[in-house]
């Protein structure tokens, strides 16, 4: 990947489950090719979304070589790396190289919340495990560490960081990057109910949620801010934002992999220690879903 090629919208794709919770290979592929037949630019593939904290080291080597497969040459396919230790995450940099990914994403690690040294030795050690293009996931809510612009100045250091996801959550942070650091950085939105703020301020990509579920109103929405046609944004935000809003909590895998099985393009199946929602959860949930989807609007993406 090349600096230009962080733009767009990326899907962090969900992990889809057999009946025995091992990964459902033909599903993924016709996953990848779905949302690549419906705009999206590429595929992020071991996030948080994917329930990467849920698969061995071999199940993610193989889930990328999978997506490899399914997308081709149509976009790049970007690894998300995760992991308990500094070493782990660095033999998965280089894994995910030799899988034949394009770029990586760059997570804190799990668990331990380190300070502004350790964060920035270990986001350093990951970025500069290979050659590949990188991208800096920063998410204070999920994690507890934050990468403020001043760190991500210290990190630039780095030739081949190339991106920022931020999920803070603060569109002042988007400015605060474009202040601190030019356009060194392409800076996406990683939450999803943030996105037409956060292309207003600047933002030149998305690595979406709901995108696995609606993938057409996913695209054209971020064309029609990134157009800066307002109005016709707007007005598909206001549609589609309470189905983006599940994308902010604790529960997203779970509501986003139900809005993909309401939709016919997935399982709302998970990994313990998740399990799906049961009962009253799941009834309020599915009336939100089908409510919104029953009002769906006609979308013809402009590509």
């Amino acid at each position: 990947m090349e600096p230009r090629d962080w733009a767009g919208v990326l899907p962090a794709i969900t992990t889809p489950f057999r009946p025995d919770l091992s990964v459902d290979e033909p599903a993924l592929k016709s996953h990848v090719r779905w949302l690549m037949d419906s705009g999206c630019r590429g595929i992020v593939a071991l996030g948080s979304l994917g329930e990467s904290a849920t698969l061995t080291f071999a199940e993610k080597v193989r889930i990328l070589e999978v997506c490899r497969e399914a997308l081709g040459s149509r976009g790049p396919l970007v690894a998300g790396i995760a992991g308990l230790a500094t070493s782990e995450c660095v033999a998965l940099a280089r894994a995910a190289e030799q899988a034949g990914c394009d770029g990586l994403m760059a997570l804190p690690a799990y668990v331990y919340v380190g300070d502004a040294r350790e964060t920035e030795a270990h986001y350093g050690a990951v970025i500069g495990a290979t050659g590949l293009s990188c991208m800096l996931y920063n998410n204070p809510i999920a994690y507890g560490t934050d990468v403020t612009p001043a760190q991500l100045a210290a990190l630039v250091r780095h030739e081949n960081l190339h991106a920022v996801k931020d999920s803070s959550g603060d569109i002042r942070r988007l400015t605060a990057i474009g202040e601190e650091l030019g356009d060194r950085l392409a800076v996406f939105v990683g939450l999803d109910d943030c996105i037409v703020e956060g292309v207003a301020a600047g933002a030149v990509g998305w690595v979406a949620g709901l995108v696995n579920a609606l993938p057409e109103e996913s695209v054209r929405l971020f064309e029609l801010a990134r157009a800066g046609q307002w109005e016709e944004a707007r007005a598909l935000y206001h549609w589609f934002l309470p189905l983006l809003r599940l994308d902010t909590g604790i529960k997203f895998v779970q509501l986003i992999k139900l809005v993909q099985q309401e939709v016919g393009h997935g399982s709302e199946r998970v990994r313990p220690p998740r399990l799906e929602l049961a009962g009253a959860e799941r009834d309020g949930a599915l009336a939100l879903i089908r409510a919104q989807l029953a009002s769906r609007p006609a979308v013809m993406a402009s590509r």
